[in-house]
């Protein structure tokens, strides 16, 4: 600019010299007039060329000048707008009014891109002309072509660097507009996403989001639209991300490798997911269509990057995660909360993540559900092979309920109850359909019964395991009577029906009645009173008879009471009524036996101890705390591989049907 102004005054003042010369030349002849005589002569002294030179020259000059004067006023209103575009704060005072500034000076900027070469070119073909023809001093004509030949192709600092700072400034206004409206949010656990109370209020306001959009217009036409993105994508990726932590997300990090573990933190992630991408991300997107308008590409990339920095690839990671547990029948329910949760997901998904900005999302996204699927189906298919795999397991020692029934009962209530029997009829429907085969609701409930009726079969496997036929029957009485109690007015038992829920009530009462037979009822025929004679010639063989049954009714007796006593009735109740029934067959025998019989034996002093071990009341309070369940070890349910190994992977379905969730 320097350059061009110092041509120009250089310039000016030879047209002004031409302009007076020429005017002299063209003046009424010297005789007319002494004034245009001593002008012509004072013009010619200071140039010794041609007259018909000098009078192209003036009009060469004149055409040169228009443009270039032109140029020289545009330059002077470019200096005239750097005070309003460099104030400090003119654009977080009246971003209007200095856009319309900055606007002038593109404009003004566009014309000296388009002109200033152009004028400058004219300038330097004048000047070329003045050197060749000699009408100007050699040393002037040099200086002004150097000048000018910094000028004939047009730069892209004509301003001297006023857009470049102007654009400095709508950025940092952009900077600070994102600052100020981008603190993260006061979050707390969401007990329900659908809540209305947790729905995230709008964050920044729409006076705000206007002055975003229009500075990002400007910006972006002067080429900065990158840095917009990421400086937008740094303060709202930030702010989501900063958010979320507050919801306690480091269970995302390190995931457990046990789905029973996993489980509180499986419901976590549903909630925290479908909060994330309904709430957070879904008003991420509005907002970046809204500060992005009239740029959906950037708008699809950049909230792609704030997704990715608020943490949806972690989210998915931990889905992986699950995947990944080990397998055991508590993963099933856990792949089934997984696939429930991006089911209902499933069209957020699709128009938030759905552009190509965002293909490493759907990429994941599609793998975990694949997995999920997969590895659902696995562990159901299995189920059943893994039941009959039990009948081969030792039965428990104690005559309790094996944990498998419980279990299995509990378990596949909730396979066939909400919301586990649609989710799990529909990662069945996928799966076959790759298959290209069908599948139903009905098939469902079939291949469940199948598990139940496979478990049903287990038990009479189980009672002949047994040494003790006393035993495997209290075996069978706690078995049938717990599936009995535990699927009566369950989905399950509707499912099986009255008739079947009755055979296994039957099957208890039956096997019941043939315990206490073959066990307690023993012991009151020792206590009979054949043979016992009070007269005074048979008293003495009474007595003696009386001990000898005291004492056979008394061996007997510490030996059943020792070995049921590690025998357990799961049910309370059924503990409470059998203790009942077995205080009923012995006590009062007992009782009437002592009452008729014992003053015999308690006349023999020393030796009566030996005899009367019990009174009838401490009978009663021994055998009434029978049966009591004592704590257990947690047992194993043991899967075997295609690979012929067993392993304890499977430990869920071994576990206290409690832990179900």
């Amino acid at each position: 600019m320097a350059s061009l102004l110092a041509a120009m005054r250089a310039l000016r003042a030879g047209v002004e010299r031409s302009r007076a010369l020429s005017h002299a030349l063209a003046g009424p002849g010297s005789g007319r007039s002494g004034r245009g005589s001593r002008r012509l002569r004072r013009a010619c002294a200071r140039s010794c060329a041609p007259r018909d030179a000098l009078e192209g020259a003036g009009e060469c000059v004149d055409r040169a000048v228009g443009p270039a004067a032109a140029v020289l006023k545009v330059f002077d209103a470019v200096h005239g707008l750097e005070p309003p575009l460099l104030a400090a704060s003119a654009a977080a005072d009246d971003l209007p009014g200095y856009l319309a500034v900055l606007s002038r000076l593109e404009e003004a900027l566009h014309f000296l891109s388009d002109n200033c070469g152009i004028a400058s070119q004219w300038l330097a073909d004048i000047v070329e002309y003045l050197g060749d023809r000699s009408l100007a001093d050699p040393r002037f004509v040099s200086d002004l072509a150097e000048a000018l030949s910094h000028l004939k192709t047009p730069s892209a600092n004509l301003d001297g660097g006023l857009l470049a700072a102007a654009l400095d400034i709508l950025e940092a206004e952009f900077r600070r507009l994102l600052t100020e409206h981008s603190a993260p949010l006061a979050m707390k656990e969401p007990n329900n996403s659908s809540d209305p109370g947790s729905i995230t209020p709008p964050r920044i306001p729409a006076s705000a989001v206007h002055k975003l959009s229009l500075i990002l217009d400007r910006l972006a036409a002067n080429g900065r639209l990158g840095t917009c993105t990421a400086a937008y994508a740094d303060a709202r990726g930030d702010t989501v991300s900063a958010s979320l932590r507050a919801l306690g997300l480091d269970y995302l990090h390190d995931p457990a490798e046990d789905a029973q573990v996993l489980t509180p933190n499986v419901e976590h992630w549903g909630r925290h997911l479908e909060f994330a991408v309904r709430h957070l991300l879904e008003a991420e997107r509005k907002l970046c269509v809204a500060v992005f308008e009239r740029r959906p590409e950037a708008a699809s990339s950049c909230f792609a990057e704030i997704a990715s920095r608020a943490g949806i690839l972690d989210f998915l990671k931990f889905g992986r995660a699950i995947c990944d547990a080990r397998k055991d029948p508590i993963k099933l329910l856990r792949l089934l909360d997984v696939f429930d949760s991006l089911s209902k997901l499933r069209m957020d998904f699709n128009r938030l993540f759905g552009g190509k900005a965002c293909v490493e999302i759907q990429t994941r996204t599609r793998e975990l559900v694949k997995r999920v699927v997969d590895g659902s189906v696995e562990i159901f298919e299995e189920l059943l092979v893994q039941v009959e795999l039990q009948r081969n397991m030792p039965p428990p020692a104690d005559g309790g309920v094996p944990r498998i029934v419980s279990f299995v009962a509990k378990y596949c209530n909730q396979l066939l109850g909400d919301p586990y029997r649609s989710v799990l009829t529909q990662v069945l429907v996928i799966h076959r359909s790759w298959r290209k085969e069908t599948f139903n609701d009905k098939m469902l409930v079939d291949a469940v019964l199948n598990i139940v009726k496979a478990l049903e079969a287990n038990f009479e496997a189980w009672s002949k395991a047994y040494e003790d036929v006393t035993l495997s029957y209290l075996f069978m009485m706690n078995t049938h009577w717990h599936f009995f109690k535990h699927l009566k007015g369950t989905k399950m038992g509707e499912i099986l029906g009255d008739e079947w829920l009755r055979e296994h009530e039957q099957y208890k009462d039956y096997y019941s009645a043939v315990f206490l037979r073959e066990s307690w009822g023993t012991l009151a025929p020792l206590l009979s009173r054949e043979g016992i004679i009070l007269f005074s010639k048979g008293r003495a063989t009474a007595r003696d008879l009386v001990k000898q049954r005291l004492k056979s009714f008394n061996a007997n007796f510490d030996e059943m009471y020792q070995k049921q006593s590690a025998w357990i009735i799961s049910d309370r109740d059924l503990q409470q009524k059998t203790c009942h029934l077995v205080v009923q067959a012995i006590v009062p025998v007992y009782r009437s036996f002592m009452q008729n019989y014992g003053p015999l034996v308690d006349q023999q002093d020393a030796s009566a101890n030996k005899y009367v071990k019990f009174t009838a009341e401490g009978l009663d309070k021994m055998l009434s705390t029978l049966f009591l369940p004592k704590p257990r070890r947690a047992g194993s349910f043991q899967i075997r591989h295609s690979n012929g190994k067993i392993t304890s992977a499977m430990t869920g379905l071994y576990r206290s049907s409690s832990t179900l969730k």
